[in-house]
C-alpha cells in the first residue's frame, strides 16, 4: 500500500480552503482500512445523490491494495451506484423539476455551475434519453446531475436502471479488470487512456445503434 500512501497528501500539505481535496483524501484513506468495502458501498450510493467525489477514487484505492479482489470491488461499486442513482431519480421525480433545477442553481464547484448543467442535462434527456444516461454513467460527466434530472425529464425508471447498470458496470468493471490483470500498472493506464477509451466506446455504441435502426427500417420495409 506504499503507492497509495504516496497518492494521499498529508493534511498539512493541503490548504484548509481546498475542501474538495481534503474530502478526496479522506475518502481515499478508507481503502487503507478494514472498512474499505463498506466505505465503497456508502460512497457508491451517496455519490449519485449528493457527494462530489467520484467513486472511482475508492475503487482505484482498493484495487491497488488487493488487485485480485478488483472484480468484486468493481461489481459492488456498479450495483450500489445504480441504487444511489435510482434514489436520486426518484427524489427528483417526487420533488419536481423546477425545485430540482433551482437547487442545482445554488451549487457550484469552482468555475463549474451546476444550475446551467442541470438545464443542459434536461435538454439532453428530452432529445436523447438513451445517450444522456449512457454517457453520464460511463464518463466523468456528473452521474449525480443526470440521476436527479432523469425523473423530471419523464424517462422510464426501468430504462434508467437498465442503461445505468450496463454502463456503470462498464466503467467500474473496466477499471477493476485492468487492476486484476495488470496490478498497479493499471493506474497509469487509466490516467493516460481513460478519456480516449470512453470516446471510442461511445462512438462504437453510436455506430451499433445506427446499424440496428437501419436494419429495422430495411426489414420493416
Amino acid at each position: 500500500m506504499d503507492d497509495l500512501r504516496q497518492i494521499v497528501d498529508s493534511p498539512q500539505a493541503v490548504s484548509r480552503w481546498h475542501w474538495h481535496r481534503r474530502i478526496y483524501n479522506w475518502v481515499l484513506h478508507w481503502s487503507d482500512t478494514r472498512y474499505g468495502l463498506l466505505a465503497l458501498i456508502v460512497l457508491a450510493i451517496t455519490e449519485p445523490i449528493c457527494v462530489p467525489i467520484p467513486a472511482d477514487v475508492l475503487v482505484v484505492g482498493l484495487c491497488l491494495g488487493r488487485p485480485k479482489r478488483s472484480i468484486k470491488y468493481g461489481l459492488v461499486c456498479s450495483a450500489f451506484s445504480v441504487l444511489g442513482g435510482t434514489i436520486a431519480f426518484s427524489l427528483g421525480l417526487a420533488i419536481g423539476g423546477e425545485r430540482v433545477v433551482h437547487f442545482f442553481e445554488q451549487i457550484s464547484f469552482g468555475p463549474i455551475h451546476l444550475g446551467h448543467r442541470a438545464h443542459q442535462a434536461l435538454e439532453l434527456y428530452q432529445a436523447y434519453d438513451f445517450w444522456a444516461i449512457a454517457i453520464s454513467a460511463l464518463t466523468p460527466v456528473p452521474y449525480m446531475l443526470f440521476s436527479w434530472v432523469g425523473g423530471m425529464a419523464g424517462v422510464s425508471l426501468l430504462k434508467f436502471i437498465g442503461i445505468s447498470l450496463v454502463f456503470r458496470t462498464m466503467r467500474f468493471g473496466g477499471e477493476a479488470l485492468l487492476f486484476y490483470f495488470f496490478g498497479q500498472k493499471a493506474r497509469r493506464l487509466i490516467e493516460k487512456y481513460f478519456n480516449i477509451a470512453t470516446i471510442i466506446v461511445i462512438i462504437f455504441l453510436a455506430v451499433v445503434v445506427y446499424v440496428i435502426k437501419k436494419l429495422g427500417q430495411v426489414f420493416s420495409g
